[in-house]
C-alpha cells in the first residue's frame, strides 16, 4: 500500500513538473515573440520618423481618445492631440532628424500586455536630443499598439 501511494505521489509529481517545464517553454516562445514583433514595430516607427512621416510614426500608437502621452509639457490624452504635439514641435525634416532606440527591458504584463523601457537618440541638424522612455503595449487585433508613453 505504501508503495502504491508513493508511486501515485511520485506519478502526479512527474506529470506536474513536465506540464510545468511545458507551459514555460511556450510561455518563453510567446515572449520572445511578442518581444520581436515589437521590436520590429519600434524600428519601421524609427524609420518612419527618420523620413519625416508623422502619421506612419504614429501607426504603432492606439489611435483612440483613450491613448496617454506623458511628456515634459504634462499629460496628453488621445491619438490625433499627440499627433498635433508632434507635428508642432518637429514641423520640418531638420526637427525630426535620425531616431534611433535603445530597447533596455521588455516586461511582460498579461499575455497581451507589455512594458518597454527604453532610450531614444535623435540626431539632427538643430541640435540632438536623447532621453529615456517607458511604454505599455497592448496586443489589438494582432498588432502592438502603444497605449500609454512616458518620455523625458
Amino acid at each position: 500500500m505504501k508503495k502504491r501511494v508513493l508511486y501515485i505521489v511520485f506519478t502526479a509529481f512527474s506529470i506536474f513538473f513536465i506540464q510545468s517545464c511545458c507551459n514555460n517553454k511556450e510561455r518563453s516562445s510567446s515572449y520572445e515573440t511578442s518581444k520581436q514583433e515589437i521590436t520590429t514595430m519600434m524600428l519601421q516607427q524609427a524609420k518612419d520618423w527618420s523620413n519625416g512621416d508623422l502619421e506612419a510614426f504614429m501607426e504603432g500608437y492606439i489611435k483612440s481618445d483613450s491613448l496617454k502621452f506623458v511628456g515634459s509639457r504634462g499629460i496628453t490624452y488621445g491619438w490625433q492631440q499627440t499627433l498635433d504635439n508632434y507635428k508642432r514641435g518637429y514641423p520640418t525634416k531638420e526637427h525630426t532628424g535620425t531616431l534611433t532606440f535603445n530597447l533596455l527591458d521588455f516586461d511582460q504584463l498579461a499575455d497581451d500586455l507589455f512594458l518597454v523601457i527604453g532610450e531614444y537618440h535623435l540626431k539632427r541638424s538643430v541640435g540632438d536630443a536623447d532621453g529615456m522612455f517607458s511604454i505599455i503595449l497592448k496586443k489589438i487585433d494582432g498588432e502592438w499598439k502603444i497605449i500609454a508613453d512616458h518620455s523625458s
